[in-house]
């Protein structure tokens, strides 16, 4: 797998958060896996989570620059960790020209095993991890699972040298696999509300909701 460059995000934001479905989220932590699949154990994103500039009532862009969204103002690439609800934490990329204030939220991954295929709820049993592993399927509970916090805002998510980082697809995706839907919790964005900017894996039993 090679590692997304950041012209990748320097594109459409809805058409960004289509195209990193079946990419894969890799992260280089301390988790109890197995030994041997610690080092190789990937995560697809099965789940995003579009937010589309200053005029898109539910992005935090919305209400101007300020401390706390300083990130989605950055280059393409750029990662933004915002803390929420005070206990979680939320996993976005900036997409789109610096300055302008877009990014795709990460909503939900699946663990993969490093030969690429599927974590199997035998092998998590043999290292106590059955229940937390499983629960990536949702954007608090990843960041959790991959211990993502703020010391990752600002930094680019195209290098591995913060040891966070997404690598390219394995497999292409047919339209008919991307389900389109209305977002999550922004009940209070006005017409924005209704935008179905929220794009997740067909069938996947790690998305967060239908």
């Amino acid at each position: 797998m090679k590692i997304i460059r950041q012209s990748f995000y320097n594109r459409p934001t809805l058409q960004v958060a289509q195209d990193l479905l079946g990419c894969f989220l890799i992260r280089k932590h301390n988790l109890p896996l197995l030994a041997k699949e610690r080092a190789g154990v990937r995560y697809k994103i099965v789940e995003t989570e579009a937010y589309n500039g200053p005029r898109d009532l539910a992005s935090h862009a919305s209400r101007g620059r300020t401390h706390r969204n300083e990130a989605m103002f950055g280059q393409p690439g750029t990662i933004y960790v915002y803390f929420t609800y005070g206990m979680h934490y939320m996993l976005n990329i900036v997409t789109e020209k610096e300055n302008y204030p877009a990014a795709v939220l990460i909503r939900a991954v699946e663990p993969i095993a490093r030969n690429a295929k599927r974590i199997t709820p035998q092998m998590l049993r043999k290292t106590g991890q059955a229940h937390n592993a499983a629960k990536t399927n949702g954007p608090a509970k990843l960041t959790k699972h991959l211990q993502i916090n703020k010391s990752f805002n600002q930094l680019p998510i195209y290098t591995k040298k913060h040891g966070l980082w997404i690598e390219n697809r394995d497999e292409n995706l047919k339209p008919s696999q991307i389900v389109k839907t209305t977002r999550i919790g922004v009940d209070y964005a006005g017409k924005y509300k209704d935008k179905k900017w929220r794009f997740y894996i067909k069938d996947n039993k790690f998305i967060s909701r239908k």
